[in-house]
């Protein structure tokens, strides 16, 4: 169960960055461009919610299940210490929780405008918030806190 969780989150990650990347994209060019809200727009804003939903949901599973989560809440006192186990314990969890929650916000915030240009602005703030989060909270291969390579 958790070979498979590992494979749909790793697949479903890129799912968010490639959805929320093309809703910061059509927010920019219809706020920009002063286009109309359509249709398209408003299932791009829908669909990038509704996967990055899925990969909480996901990150959830896996994070009950992970061994060195269960390692950090069995042994705090020494786990804090590692930043490895904190990062993944702590800092990962925060981050990404905190951009699900702008995603969130901002999708429904956009929802509600009655302007065209207000939904764009909106979604175009709070996307692009949520994705500097993400990219704080990645383990990239040169952080100082964690790293990991791109491709495991």
């Amino acid at each position: 169960m958790y070979s498979i969780l590992l494979f749909l989150h790793s697949i479903i990650r890129w799912l968010v960055f490639i959805s929320l990347i093309y809703a910061v994209y059509r927010a920019f060019t219809g706020y920009k461009q002063q286009r109309l809200f359509s249709r398209k727009d408003n299932a791009v804003r829908h669909w990038t919610a509704t996967i990055a939903h899925i990969q909480l949901i996901i990150g959830i599973l896996l994070y009950v299940k992970s061994p060195v989560i269960g390692y950090f809440w069995h042994n705090k006192a020494e786990a804090i210490s590692d930043l490895q186990v904190s990062f993944f314990a702590l800092i990962h969890l925060l981050l990404m929780l905190a951009a699900i929650i702008c995603i969130t916000i901002g999708s429904a915030m956009a929802k509600r405008r009655a302007a065209d240009q207000l939904k764009f602005r909106t979604m175009l703030y709070w996307f692009v918030f949520a994705l500097v989060l993400i990219f704080i909270a990645v383990p990239w291969p040169f952080s100082p806190l964690v790293a990991r390579p791109y491709l495991r």
